[in-house]
């Protein structure tokens, strides 16, 4: 097979739960080959590098093979390479360690509505950008106290 459907190769690999999710991130422009937006229906190639903006991360994949069948996770790991860059690794990693801690919410409060939760996100989305602003600066002038 030397070729297949963006959306059908993203969610065999594994990178979408299911394939309706890939299709959509493909719509809203969150699927990208040399810059430009691909539709769900975009041709991938063996060779290829694609960017996947997921959960507010920049995700960089090299396509090494395609596949059409979602497999298990470690048939899928060789289909494909990831050459996210560093410093987007290191704000994922950050990110998801720390949502690993139980957040408070007060007792008898309830479950957080749509509203509240989209005010929660993105105040985490928020403090995950300053954490990498704050890393990104220079050291000397940071800790320069005199």
């Amino acid at each position: 097979m030397d070729k297949t459907r963006i959306d059908k190769w993203l969610w065999a690999v594994r990178i979408f739960k299911s394939r309706s999710m890939a299709a959509d991130a493909c719509k809203n422009g969150r699927v990208k080959f040399n810059g430009s937006i691909l539709k769900a229906s975009a041709n991938v190639q063996r060779g290829n590098i694609i960017q996947v903006r997921k959960d507010h991360f920049n995700f960089t994949f090299k396509v090494l093979d395609i596949i059409d069948k979602r497999v298990s996770a470690k048939l899928a790991e060789p289909c494909y390479e990831n050459i996210t860059p560093p410093e987007e690794l290191n704000k994922f990693k950050s990110w998801f360690l720390n949502s690993q801690s139980v957040e408070f919410r007060e007792k008898g409060s309830g479950r957080p509505t749509k509203k509240e939760r989209r005010v929660i996100d993105d105040y985490k989305v928020e403090i995950v950008s300053e954490d990498s602003e704050v890393e990104s600066t220079d050291n000397e002038e940071w800790f320069n106290f005199e």
